[in-house]
C-alpha cells in the first residue's frame, strides 16, 4: 500500500428540497385549501476516525464528495425526505485544514470514532400550507430549498506514536525499530533507505508503546535539502524523541547538532520534546573509543548517553527503560480526567 500523508479534496452538502404548491382537493369535502409539504434538509458532510486506515492514498483517486440533496414536498402535506449524510472515513490523527495561504486547522481527529459534522445540509424550503393565514387562504407561494455549504480542504495526516526516532541518515533507526518492534522496515547500507514513516509496537516490561521512525534528516532540512522536513509532523504528536548517533561518524558531536538545528528549525514543540540520546552501532567499536564518544555526545546534548548497537542487541533494554520512564510521566497536554467534552465548532 502506497503512504500518503496528504490530499486536496472538494466537498459539498446537499442542498434542501423545494416545498410543493398543492391544494386539497376530495370528494365530499366542502371546503379545499392548500397541503403543499415543505422540503426535506440536504446531507450533511462528516468526517470520522476509524481503525485500519493509515494512510490517505484512496483520496488521491477520488476528490469530490457530495451529500444528497432533499427531496421536495408533496401534496397531503407530505414533507420531503432528509438526504442521507455523507460520512468520510479518515485515519486517526488526520488534521482537516482550510485551502488558503496559513493552512489553518479546522478539525483534528485524534481519537478513534471521533466524528464531526464538518458541512451542514441546507434547510428544505417551505411549502404552501405553511403560508395560509386567516386573509391568505389560497397561498401560492413556497420556497425553494437553501443550498449546501462547499469548500475545498487540505487533509493532512499525523500519525500517533509515543516515542519518534530522528538522527542522520543511516544512522540505525530503521534497524532499531526491526529489532524492538513487530515493523519490517528497510535496511541498507546507504543514506535514505527510508523513505516514508513506519510505525512499530514495542513490548516492554508488560506495556507497549509505538514508535514512529522517520527519514533522516540532513543539513538544511528544513529548506528542503534531501527529503526535507515534511515527515518531521508525524512525530509532533509523540511524547518523547530518540536521538541516534552513529558512532562512525568523524564527529559524533557535529551529528547531534545538525539534527538538532533541524529541529529548531522546524518548531512545532519539538525543540521542547525531552530526548534520550543514543550512541549507536557501538559493537564495531571499542570500549575505550565507546567511553571518548559518550563523553563528547553528553558534553554536546547535555543529556545522559546510552551505548547501543540495534544490530548487535547490545543495550537495547537500558534505551526502552528510559523511554518508558518518560511515557509513564504525567504530560501537560494529558486532559484532566474529569473535563468535560466540548462540542466541536469550526469558529
Amino acid at each position: 500500500m502506497h503512504f500518503l500523508d496528504q490530499a486536496k479534496i472538494f466537498v459539498r452538502s446537499g442542498a434542501g428540497g423545494p416545498g410543493a404548491v398543492s391544494f386539497r382537493r376530495e370528494k365530499y369535502i366542502e371546503y379545499g385549501g392548500p397541503d403543499g409539504g415543505n422540503g426535506g434538509k440536504g446531507g450533511d458532510i462528516v468526517f470520522e476516525a476509524v481503525h485500519g486506515l493509515n494512510t490517505l492514498i484512496d483520496f488521491r483517486y477520488t476528490q469530490h464528495f457530495r451529500a444528497p440533496r432533499g427531496k421536495g414536498g408533496a401534496g397531503s402535506n407530505r414533507s420531503g425526505a432528509y438526504g442521507e449524510d455523507l460520512v468520510i472515513k479518515v485515519p486517526v490523527g488526520t488534521q482537516i485544514l482550510a485551502d488558503d495561504e496559513e493552512r489553518t486547522v479546522l478539525a483534528d481527529l485524534t481519537r478513534e470514532g471521533e466524528r464531526i459534522v464538518f458541512l451542514k445540509g441546507g434547510d428544505g424550503g417551505r411549502g404552501n400550507a405553511s403560508y395560509k393565514t386567516s386573509t391568505n387562504r389560497a397561498p401560492r407561494q413556497h420556497q425553494k430549498g437553501w443550498p449546501g455549504e462547499e469548500m475545498a480542504v487540505w487533509l493532512r495526516l499525523k500519525l500517533l506514536a509515543d516515542v519518534g526516532l530522528v538522527g542522520l541518515p543511516n544512522a540505525g533507526k530503521s534497524t532499531f525499530i526491526n529489532a524492538v518492534t513487530n515493523a519490517d522496515a528497510k535496511v541498507g547500507a546507504y543514506a535514505f533507505t527510508t523513505l516514508r514513516p513506519q510505525l512499530g509496537v514495542v513490548s516492554h516490561r508488560q506495556r507497549e508503546f509505538v514508535v514512529a521512525d522517520i527519514p533522516g534528516l540532513i543539513e538544511g532540512a528544513a529548506d528542503g535539502a534531501g527529503i526535507g522536513d515534511r515527515f518531521l509532523g508525524h512525530i509532533e504528536r509523540t511524547r518523547v524523541l530518540l536521538h541516534l548517533v552513529d558512532c562512525n561518524d568523524e564527529d559524533v558531536a557535529e551529528s547531534y547538532r545538525i539534527v538538532r538545528t533541524e529541529l529548531d528549525a522546524y518548531g512545532a514543540g519539538l525543540e521542547e520534546k525531552p530526548v534520550v540520546v543514543a550512541l549507536n552501532k557501538v559493537d564495531t567499536i571499542d570500549a575505550e573509543l565507546i567511553e571518548a564518544l559518550s563523553a563528547e555526545l553528553a558534553e554536546e546534548s547535555g543529556a545522559k548517553v546510552f551505548a547501543l548497537s540495534a544490530a548487535g542487541g547490545i543495550g537495547l533494554e537500558a534505551v526502552l527503560d528510559a523511554l518508558a520512564d518518560y511515557l509513564d510521566a504525567p504530560s501537560e497536554d494529558d486532559p484532566p480526567e474529569d473535563a468535560a467534552e466540548k462540542a466541536w465548532s469550526p469558529l
